[in-house]
């Protein structure tokens, strides 16, 4: 196949009248549309205003898509613990599955093709099914909470681990690849110390197996941890092991000097999450200053109750412009860093190579976007229309391992109509549910 239009090759490279050529699962040629063309002369042709690499998910939480807005106006741990973790405790085993499918369907409409996604305690194999029926590329882990937990989601410490194990020896590399582990604890505050070294000595026993937690999202969660341990949160981390190349770690809000050093000694990987971090009030991540450092970035969403999208797009403008009001800098992160955080960055973060750019071998994770709109009128710099502009329903082509799962904005891989049915009628249940309980409704 191949794809024409103004190509964003990767965040230095862009080819006004450019075209990508896909064979199988790699992309076979990248450059300008009429010396591709004539290499190609015989491949069916698709034009697109601008085609871009796919967009990464750094931090995803797919299973709370039924939750959007619920929570809004409220503090991360009374977000979490009054509010999310009873609503995911709540889900059975269908419902977690076509929570998942809501999450997979609004990101691959509007243009990620990979997610580092952070699941749930429960049903964790419902989640995996349904990315792989998606088509969508991602790392994924099922929750560990073996302190703090609500009814429910609390597991013993050698239950959690041992199911983790399962999930790995079924999922990691699964579905020609596109779906890998990561051991997910989910954050100091709920798993004791054996938990946590327990997934260290787990995501070292199989090779290419991740981990990805949350970190210093919030100062009452870094109070916590420091009540717990007499250690800041990332030191603590650190201590038990879950610091390094291979781990992510999702926020690190509030950080201090010695602990900006771990990250960057141990070359961790931090997600930031923009939309969440302003919609919880928790502050604003140092990115500027974990750059300057060498510290490796993705960006991420977070979960649809903390954010209330999944668009990348708009991720990505708040990124830059969040740490330019904070600074009172307006050259803080330009364009070209914040297109890299959420392509090439994204994918180092996930473990996945050769992804992230479009370049000859690489994988063929392309989007394709249209401007014919006023909004996207005219387009000067397009990647700085990518990252201030854009938004994800201006995506009308997704491409994943060489295989197109949405044209003209639909999904192929998945039925839309069906999935936003049932989201909305498990989600009319689960707010009548919670009525009952408040006493607020019969």
């Amino acid at each position: 196949m191949l794809l024409s239009g103004t190509v964003i090759a990767d965040s230095r490279t862009v080819f006004d009248d450019g075209a990508v050529v896909v064979e199988g699962s790699r992309i076979a040629a990248v450059g300008e549309r009429t010396a591709i063309r004539d290499q190609y002369p015989d491949l069916e042709e698709r034009e697109y205003d601008l085609l871009a690499p796919g967009l990464v998910g750094g931090h995803i939480h797919s299973v709370q898509s039924l939750g959007r807005g619920i929570a809004d106006d409220s503090e991360l741990l009374e977000w979490l613990f009054e509010y999310v973790l009873p609503m995911e405790a709540s889900l059975s085993g269908k419902e977690m599955e076509t929570a998942a499918k809501l999450g997979y369907l609004e990101m691959l409409q509007s243009g990620t093709t990979t997610c580092i996604d952070h699941l749930s305690v429960n049903h964790a194999d419902r989640a995996f099914e349904a990315a792989g029926e998606s088509g969508i590329r991602g790392v994924l882990g099922k929750v560990m909470m073996d302190q703090r937990s609500p009814e429910g989601l609390l597991e013993e410490t050698e239950d959690a681990l041992a199911e983790s194990e399962d999930l790995i020896r079924e999922y990691h590399g699964s579905f020609d690849d596109r779906i890998r582990y990561a051991v997910t604890p989910r954050f100091a505050v709920s798993c004791t110390e054996a938990c946590l070294r327990g997934a260290r000595e787990l995501a070292d026993a199989y090779d290419g197996v991740r981990i990805h937690t949350h970190a210093s999202e919030n100062r009452g969660e870094i109070d916590t941890v420091e009540s717990d341990t007499g250690m800041r949160n990332i030191e603590w981390l650190d201590e038990v092991g879950l610091t390094g190349e291979d781990v992510v770690l999702a926020h690190c809000v509030w950080t201090n000097e010695r602990e900006r050093e771990i990250l960057a000694e141990t070359g961790t990987h931090v997600t930031y999450c923009p939309s969440s971090n302003m919609k919880l009030a928790s502050g604003v991540a140092p990115i500027v200053e974990y750059l300057e450092r060498g510290i490796p970035v993705a960006l991420g969403n977070d979960g649809p109750p903390c954010n209330n999208t999944l668009d990348p797009f708009t991720e990505m403008r708040q990124a830059s412009l969040l740490q330019k009001v904070d600074r009172l800098d307006p050259v803080a992160i330009p364009a070209e860093e914040i297109f890299e955080m959420a392509t090439v960055n994204g994918a180092k973060a996930a473990g996945f190579d050769r992804l992230g750019k479009l370049r000859s071998g690489w994988r063929a994770d392309v989007i394709g976007i249209d401007t014919d709109k006023a909004r996207a009128t005219p387009v000067h710099d397009p990647i700085s229309h990518l990252v201030f502009g854009a938004h994800g329903d201006d995506v009308e082509f997704t491409m994943v391992d060489g295989t197109v799962l949405v044209d003209d904005g639909d999904v192929r891989s998945l039925d839309a109509e069906k999935i936003r049915e049932s989201a909305t009628e498990i989600a009319r249940d689960l707010e009548g549910a919670r009525e009952s309980a408040d006493g607020t409704s019969p």
